[in-house]
């Protein structure tokens, strides 16, 4: 009996090592074109290589193997190219075939980008697998329940997220939303079709900066920013981060509407920090608060708690996430207020609690500061004992 066991354990492991094999071989195979088509169009290179895995079987679905088509797309009523017939959720559904795999990523990457349903997911973070893939899911790419845990799942067992950050690490990327054109060449030297985040953009650093750094220029203005400008940006922003040792930061550069038009640039670590001994996290615009709360292992509703915020799906502005709930009391006395700052950015810049600033200044959420104005971060009593107590 126990070598009976001993037997079926062994076989199971065989089978798990020869299907994890196939995968891995999949993945080195077509890593590149998936970050090619990210450069090119904007969709995730981990998204692709999961949806490749998983719709086509590592390639060894029929559908891949006589119709090299890896994603399970169908036919629609604009394909014009070769057909074929499979059971799927109805019986002999239509689906398309390609001349190359390559063929084939490349109309997956159109096929997202062209469709109105799918507008949404460019508006993400390009790193965001979790919005990636349950945005899929509700805009109807697939109709099984568990599609974005699969496709999540995948990303992390074999490491996929690499290759998106690897493709962003390598090109540059701009904003233009414009839908991409199906008859351009698979490999671009310049893409310029790859929308990051609603309203912003990656600006490139010159080669001799580390590449593991991304530039984020958000513009308030309608207007668009002109090359030179542009040009001027990078330039300041990367003698920022050369004062920064070169460590992985994101670099935000607000352009404000009005006749000044100044611009500050703000530093924060891409992972993880602490203010006032509470752990705390740097989000951009577009980036869904789900994904946030499950890659930290958080609730979504704790979230939302700990920075006092209401619910929201998509953040609206960049903005610090704290992922612990923040203390009661500021890691100094009294904050000097800033002209158009609010209790709210206030509250998250000193990692305090709002309701706590509100109480001891005897303020409300929406009162108006005047610059210079001081607040007390800490309890008036506590802060007074706490000057008036004699060195020894």
């Amino acid at each position: 009996m126990k070598q009976l066991v001993f037997l079926i354990f062994l076989t199971m492991g065989s089978l798990a090592h020869a299907q994890r094999e196939k995968v891995q071989n999949y993945v080195n195979q077509y890593k590149d074109l998936a970050m090619s088509e990210m450069r090119r169009t904007g969709v995730p290179a981990s998204i692709t290589l999961a949806q490749g895995i998983l719709e086509s079987q590592s390639g060894q679905s029929k559908l891949a193997q006589k119709s090299n088509n890896h994603f399970g797309i169908k036919c629609k009523t604009e394909w014009t190219g070769e057909k074929t017939y499979h059971d799927d959720d109805l019986r002999k559904e239509c689906f398309r075939v390609y001349a190359s795999v390559e063929d084939s990523y490349r109309d997956h990457s159109d096929f997202l980008k062209n469709r109105e349903y799918y507008t949404a997911l460019f508006k993400l973070d390009p790193t965001d697998d979790q919005g990636w893939a349950y945005g899929l899911k509700k805009a109807g790419y697939a109709t099984e329940k568990t599609y974005p845990t699969r496709l999540l799942k995948l990303i992390a067992d074999f490491d996929l997220h690499q290759y998106s950050v690897q493709a962003l690490e390598n090109k540059d990327l701009s904003t233009s939303n414009e839908r991409v054109d199906p008859k351009s060449p698979t490999t671009a030297t310049t893409p310029n079709n790859t929308p990051i985040v609603k309203s912003t953009a990656l600006t490139s650093m010159p080669a001799n900066n580390s590449p593991r750094l991304r530039v984020i220029n958000q513009t308030k203005s309608p207007a668009a920013v002109e090359q030179e400008k542009m040009d001027s940006l990078a330039s300041q922003t990367a003698a920022a981060i050369e004062n920064a040792n070169q460590e992985q930061i994101i670099v935000i550069n607000n352009q404000e509407t009005g006749t000044n038009t100044a611009k500050k640039t703000v530093l924060y670590p891409s992972e993880p920090f602490s203010i006032n001994h509470t752990k705390v996290v740097f989000a951009a615009a577009g980036t869904s608060t789900l994904s946030i709360a499950n890659k930290y292992g958080i609730s979504l509703s704790k979230l939302f708690d700990f920075n006092e915020m209401e619910q929201t799906d998509i953040l609206d502005q960049d903005q610090l996430l704290f992922l612990e709930k923040k203390l009661k009391k500021g890691a100094t006395d009294v904050y000097v207020c800033k002209a158009g700052e609010t209790l709210t950015e206030i509250a998250q810049k000193e990692g305090v609690r709002l309701d706590a600033i509100m109480e001891y200044n005897n303020l409300t959420k929406n009162s108006v500061l005047t610059d210079g104005q001081k607040l007390q971060l800490r309890a008036p009593e506590k802060a007074a004992g706490k000057n008036t107590k004699s060195p020894k």
